[in-house]
């Protein structure tokens, strides 16, 4: 199969620019008249954001940690469809990772050079230029040799401070064979705005945050050889692609025999194999609502997919303003910053209100870090659903990392004994611990055992972010007790 090409724009550290020269040749590149496929590596909410703003489609994910290294590819493809050209931006520096120890020594996992070396991409290295000199050349010769399996195509020099340090650099590059691509001068002006998590989401950040996207392009169009780095970009490894339909159908082949609790009338557990799905004439999927607006703004574009692919009707909804759906059967309330509108959620007591009852009443609720601080009793003393018995509140550090974590009872989602990798982060924490069963358990880096999240009823909810693609089994059961709770809601 042809296969859209791909380059990779990588830094030595993090803060040398990556997001603003990936953001804004994106958007050069689509003004060019490409159509550009926006990645990013890792577990990056925010940046994807921008990216879909720069590229007129949705920014997506490419993360070997959470979802395998053999999905890497075929995601890649699944998200560059109907594209000529992909650019991937990376995370941290090139070589950086999740710490893996094996007995070679400690691996990179999830880096940038990992993902590059599985699409088969080159590698355009953005170096922020303060401070450097003829030294660059010594910096470029160790990122260019360290690993075999990774190829520089070139270097982009940013924050360049005059015309005289320019030439100096120039002639660093071309010491080491590498071919500068672009200079970007220092411009402060385009700092996009950030806050405790880094940079402040697109969709909260409105029309300024179009406007800095402008920017950048702007800056990018005047200072990157646009047609040099799409002439690098080489196309991606072969294979199939990912599809949200496949990886239902081979979620509930593998989980024929699976059942996924009691209804909320304590009836017998139900099969997901006999899920109902959308179509002219047949049968109606179960409505699932998904909150979105700038309080969560935390998630997947296949998440939705996936739902669709599993025969969910899926409405988004603003919980800031909005009431649920009506007839809604499933609730997804994904990540984001429901510290920043504590006050405003709060005033929507409609909602709040209607969710304790949903819940109370058996409605599945998949619930991951913002979802579930909406769903305790308060957050920085405004009262939240009071679903969850714990309250939350802003803390003073931040939690953020990988976690290999283990399903400790069955639930709408997950089987006891699964094994799931996800990813925290977030500043927020339980000021009064939950006193209902705990979702997930871990150990930490000291080897000291961790009991996250709650479970209640048919409620999970957790700090703890997933990523559907990696776990599309539990997308299936989710939508089939959503059908299940439809049905009995049907027969009240």
């Amino acid at each position: 199969m042809g296969t859209v090409p791909a380059v990779v724009i990588a830094a030595p550290a993090s803060g040398s620019g990556k997001t603003t020269l990936a953001t804004g040749l994106i958007g050069a590149l689509r003004r060019a008249g490409h159509r550009v496929a926006p990645f990013k590596v890792g577990p990056d909410y925010i940046d994807p954001g921008y990216h879909g703003l720069a590229a007129g489609r949705p920014g997506r994910n490419l993360d070997p940690v959470l979802v395998g290294a053999d999905r890497v590819v075929p995601l890649y493809h699944h998200g560059a469809a109907g594209c000529d050209l992909a650019v991937v931006e990376g995370v941290m520096g090139l070589f950086d990772g999740r710490i893996d120890e094996r007995e070679t020594g400690p691996v990179a996992e999830g880096s940038t050079a990992q993902v590059a070396g599985l699409l088969g991409a080159p590698v355009v290295l953005v170096v922020d230029a303060r401070g450097h000199s003829q030294s660059l050349a010594a910096l470029l010769h160790g990122f260019a040799t360290f690993d075999s399996g990774v190829r520089l195509g070139g270097v982009i020099l940013n924050r360049v401070g005059s015309e005289r340090h320019d030439q100096v650099l120039r002639a660093a590059c071309a010491r080491v064979g590498l071919p500068v691509l672009g200079s970007l001068p220092r411009m402060n002006a385009l700092e996009v705005p950030s806050r405790h998590l880094g940079l402040i989401p697109a969709v909260e950040h409105g029309a300024a945050a179009s406007a800095a996207v402008e920017a950048m392009t702007d800056l990018v169009a005047a200072h990157v050889d646009l047609a040099a780095v799409a002439a690098l970009a080489r196309p991606t490894s072969g294979g199939s692609a990912w599809d949200p339909d496949s990886a239902i159908r081979e979620a509930l082949a593998g989980d024929a025999a699976t059942r996924v609790g009691v209804d909320a009338t304590g009836a017998p557990r139900r099969a997901v194999g006999s899920l109902a799905v959308e179509g002219p004439g047949g049968p109606v999927g179960p409505i699932i609502a998904m909150a979105g607006g700038p309080a969560f703004t935390f998630g997947y574009a296949e998440h939705r997919e996936l739902l669709v692919a599993a025969g969910a009707r899926v409405f988004v909804f603003d919980p800031l303003r909005d009431e649920l759906p009506s007839d809604t059967s499933g609730l997804v309330l994904p990540g984001g910053f429901p510290e920043e509108h504590a006050a405003d959620l709060a005033a929507n007591t409609p909602l709040l209100a209607a969710v304790r009852e949903h819940a109370r009443a058996g409605l599945p609720i998949h619930a991951e870090c913002a979802g579930l601080l909406y769903l305790t009793r308060s957050l920085d003393g405004h009262a939240m659903a009071g679903v969850i018995d714990a309250d939350a509140e802003f803390g003073p550090r931040l939690t953020l990392g990988y976690r290999d974590a283990v399903a400790l009872s069955d639930s709408a989602l997950w089987l006891a004994g699964e094994r799931v990798r996800g990813h925290e982060f977030h500043r927020t924490r339980l000021v009064t611990a939950a006193q209902d069963a705990p979702a997930w358990g871990w150990h930490d880096g000291s080897g000291a055992r961790v009991r996250e999240g709650a479970l209640v009823g048919r409620v999970h909810a957790s700090y703890l972010h997933t990523h559907p693609a990696g776990n599309s089994a539990a997308t299936a059961r989710f939508v089939a007790a959503a059908e299940a709770y439809a049905r009995v809601d049907a027969a009240h």
